[in-house]
């Protein structure tokens, strides 16, 4: 199966959208503020990265990347997410390949890192870690994970974009 990879166009919100709902549709850990998100990034200007893969099918991937404050790092940090692969091309790498090419940009524009919330046997392979210093309200420790492209790991709460309070409606 071949994709093809380019930055988000203007006119691919509405399929954006609908694939970032599909994708997290039944999933126990979404509760379908996932598209809103992607959304609420986008309007609010802190949309930094948003990348989408496409097979002979149409649209089948999207990653986001936006700022956010990694504990005491305030500058240079971003998160990931949402991430969506459309359901019958999951579990085929073309999640890891979008977090992947995701990550080189970031480093290119100058980074210093990319934290995440998720599950550490998906993200490991990308290099992110959960090492404990890093925080998100009261959730696990381990799901909390980064990944340092230049400078000293954070410490701390994590800080999303406003936009990651959006909810559905």
């Amino acid at each position: 199966m071949s994709f093809t990879f380019r930055d988000e166009a203007p006119g691919d919100e509405d399929a954006i959208f609908a694939l970032t709902r599909d994708a997290f549709d039944g999933m126990p850990y979404a509760d379908g503020s996932e598209p809103y998100i992607v959304d609420a990034l986008r309007r609010d200007g802190d949309l930094t990265l948003s990348m989408v893969a496409f097979d002979e099918d149409g649209l089948a991937g999207h990653v986001a990347f936006s700022p956010l404050i990694a504990g005491d790092q305030r500058e240079d940090w971003y998160g990931l997410g949402p991430i969506s692969v459309r359901k019958d091309v999951q579990r085929r790498g073309l999640g890891r390949a979008l977090v992947n090419q995701g990550l080189e940009r970031l480093r290119a524009i100058g980074a210093r890192g990319c934290a995440l919330i998720g599950d550490p046997n998906v993200y490991r392979g990308s290099g992110f870690i959960g090492d404990g210093r890093l925080s998100y309200q009261d959730l696990d420790r381990r799901f909390v994970q980064r990944i340092v492209f230049s400078g000293r790991a954070p410490a701390g709460e994590l800080v999303f974009a406003p936009g990651f309070e959006a909810k559905p409606g």
